[in-house]
């Protein structure tokens, strides 16, 4: 062979290596050979929360697990990844998830960069205050310059606050829920508010126990959705198929008295599918 050909030849090689690496290295989006990427949240007890062990528990964890075992892939296989309120599109638009479980409400302007199935779940807003606090009786008392309200970046409770029915209080903002929670117990915020499930799993932590109460506002209708990659149609009739088959084996209302039994949390029965 002589040199020129055997220049070629290497060059040839190579550029085949560079492209089977960048299109069949990483698997598909979202996963990695025989692994599956999942969103949740890391920090809201009884929905998605990591424990000091490194495990991971809450009602939206075994939704995940129940629709990843309908696609295939063991629990062994699932790789968790933290998925903070502020950057559930940007995850899964960038392929860095499969999808998201994590209380993720359906709303028109996250459907402009993303899909969802489901919804699995319906919430509603509310307040989180301090078990002594007696100040707020009904929506009319948070619209003050003096309240003191705190929610996270990028969630719809946030948005609510301010469009919606408080506009003049004074919404302190936080990359976590738990952040609030810290504020509201060193009363530096008058309240937290986000939807009431993840208020009661807050509230129902030992502890926790007796030092906060929720306001009992409902305040908005919260369904929660699966998001996964924006024109998936197959994808999301594959999970609303495994969320179907969830409600009817019994497994869902298994996994909400397990999470929110214990909260003394009244959930609604799971919703009927909407985004097909």
């Amino acid at each position: 062979m002589n040199l020129r050909k055997a220049g070629l030849t290497a060059a040839t090689a190579l550029v085949l290596s560079l492209t089977a690496t960048a299109c069949g290295g990483g698997g598909e989006s979202g996963s990695d050979g025989d692994k599956i990427n999942i969103g949740i949240k890391f920090d809201q007890p009884g929905l998605g929360l990591k424990t000091q062990d490194g495990e991971y528990t809450g009602f939206d964890v075994d939704v995940a697990k129940y629709i990843a075992k309908e696609l295939g892939y063991d629990e062994k296989d699932i790789v968790w990844k933290q998925a903070p309120s502020a950057e559930r599109e940007n995850m899964i638009a960038n392929g860095d998830v499969k999808f998201i479980v994590a209380t993720y409400t359906i709303n028109d302007e996250r459907k402009k960069r993303v899909d969802f199935a489901g919804p699995y779940f319906l919430a509603h807003q509310d307040l989180l205050v301090r078990a002594d606090d007696n100040t707020v009786r009904s929506e009319d008392d948070l619209d003050d310059s003096s309240m003191k309200l705190c929610s996270v970046t990028g969630s719809t409770s946030a948005q609510n606050v301010k469009k919606d029915f408080a506009p003049k209080a004074n919404l302190i903002k936080y990359g976590g829920y738990s952040e609030c929670l810290t504020g509201l117990e060193n009363k530096a915020v008058d309240a937290l508010t986000t939807d009431d499930s993840i208020l009661a799993g807050y509230a129902a932590q030992k502890e926790h126990q007796g030092k906060f109460k929720l306001a009992g506002l409902s305040l908005s209708d919260e369904p929660y959705g699966i998001g996964l990659k924006k024109g998936d149609t197959e994808l999301r009739k594959k999970i609303n198929d495994a969320l179907e088959k969830m409600v009817e084996d019994g497994s869902w209302e298994k996994a909400a008295k397990k999470h929110f039994g214990p909260a003394g949390y009244e959930y609604e029965p799971a919703p009927e599918i909407t985004e097909k």
